[in-house]
């Protein structure tokens, strides 16, 4: 249980900052391929930070989660991401999944047009992943 917690409060900690570059990013123009050096820093720093909230709730928490329920659980992070569905930690596996995939996708090459809409990708997906934080406070360390 200490390492759910201790991955809970790591999970918590990133949405926080992924919140802050959220923030920040709604404030800045949306035309990313003529934005300065400065502004796209802030956008690298906001997917990056997107990432690591999928990183780790994905990679870490759901499956320590799932665990916790089912000690002899074994199965693909699909598996995982199914099964945190049926109990309730998430809505939709599906989602899950594709933010999956914009997360491997972050560490690839892009060219200008694909970069931008990566990132017009990433922006319009932050809301709902955000709400994650509402779930995770209403949790008891039981759940």
């Amino acid at each position: 249980m200490n390492l759910l917690n201790t991955q809970k409060n790591q999970l918590i900690k990133a949405l926080s900052h992924l919140s802050y570059s959220y923030q920040k990013i709604q404030k800045m123009d949306k035309i990313i391929d003529e934005q300065d050096d400065e502004q796209l820093e802030t956008w690298e720093s906001f997917s990056a930070r997107f990432a690591r909230v999928v990183d780790i709730f994905l990679s870490r928490y759901l499956r320590s989660y799932v665990l916790y329920h089912d000690p002899g659980f074994k199965g693909s992070l699909r598996d995982h991401i199914n099964f945190g569905e049926k109990m309730g930690l998430i809505k939709e596996a599906n989602w899950w999944l594709g933010l999956r995939e914009l997360r491997n996708i972050s560490a690839h090459e892009y060219n200008e047009h694909d970069l931008v809409q990566f990132y017009q990708r990433l922006f319009t997906e932050c809301a709902q992943l955000l709400e994650l934080s509402s779930v995770l406070e209403k949790m008891t360390p039981c759940d």
